[in-house]
């Protein structure tokens, strides 16, 4: 069985919580430290885990600033 990449299973677990509702509309990410620091992975993981959730148009930022999960309704 193939590994999954850390910044799919960070992705993943991000759209899950924005999917279940946990992460609401407007609510900020952690910071990239705290994200490092909960899953376990380094820098590179959780930026190519928050560019692919912000293509997916899940999330929204700018470098250097907090992060925010997109009212899409």
């Amino acid at each position: 069985m193939p590994r999954v990449p850390n910044y799919e299973r960070v992705a993943a677990d991000i759209r899950r919580q924005i999917e279940a509702g946990e992460l609401k509309p407007g609510d900020e990410l952690p910071s990239t430290r705290k994200l490092q620091e909960h899953y376990g992975v380094g820098n590179n993981a959780v930026y190519m885990a928050v560019t692919l959730l912000t293509r997916e148009g899940l999330i929204e930022g700018h470098q250097g600033k907090a992060r925010y999960v997109v009212d899409r309704s």
